[in-house]
């Protein structure tokens, strides 16, 4: 298991109200203020709840081996990031159909930075598949062995992926006012098939270290 093989669930992160709030924000009367918040907020979120599912597997890695690095941990972590995964793919799916933004994502147009930042953090902590994604991501990492900053990548990539719509606004400017309708429209429609072939992929590398 390497960095690089987690670093793709980092769409599974922000797919969904997650991406459309960041398209709403950079929409809003205080696009950048409100935009810089919300990352800001979300960072910290994902960073904060990353850290907590590392720490738990390491935990769960030595209480399993009495102490040691054994083989057997190790695999008993890796059946219980196949169970979060199975899960995640089950709410990523039910998830799929959806119809029109709910009114609160609409009201993000005449939002406020502080609200923004309360938003970004509580779309990260509070959202059962982005806690599923981070318990996969840090329960992979943390039961080969690999370091804590090794987290900070995939936070990273998060992040920028969230940052997209602001890019957009920041290098487009008024022709980001046609783009972002689109995104949105994009990711609420499709974002859904990405996300479970990236989930199988996941599957397949976790399953073919258990073999």
């Amino acid at each position: 298991m390497s960095l690089l093989t987690v670093l793709p669930l980092a769409f599974v992160m922000v797919a969904g109200p997650q991406l459309i709030s960041a398209v709403f924000l950079a929409a809003s009367r205080d696009p950048r203020r409100s935009s810089v918040a919300y990352l800001a907020g979300a960072a910290l979120g994902t960073l904060v709840a990353l850290t907590v599912w590392y720490g738990m597997f390491r935990v769960i890695r030595y209480s399993a081996g009495n102490g040691t690095k054994d083989s057997g941990s190790r695999h008993l972590i890796d059946w219980i990031v196949l169970a979060l995964l199975a899960a995640l793919m089950v709410v990523t799916f039910l998830r799929r159909k959806r119809n029109q933004p709910p009114g609160w994502m609409r009201k993000l147009e005449d939002t406020r930075p502080p609200f923004a930042f309360g938003l970004g953090l509580l779309l990260f902590v509070a959202m059962p598949s982005d806690e599923v994604t981070m318990a996969s991501v840090a329960g992979s990492l943390a039961g080969h062995d690999k370091p804590w900053w090794h987290l900070l990548p995939f936070l990273i990539l998060t992040v920028l992926l969230l940052a997209l719509p602001l890019l957009a606004l920041v290098m487009l400017g008024a022709r980001a006012e046609r783009l972002l309708p689109r995104l949105r429209d994009w990711s609420d429609a499709h974002s859904w098939i990405i996300s479970e072939m990236v989930i199988l992929i996941f599957v397949a590398i976790v399953v073919s270290d258990l073999v």
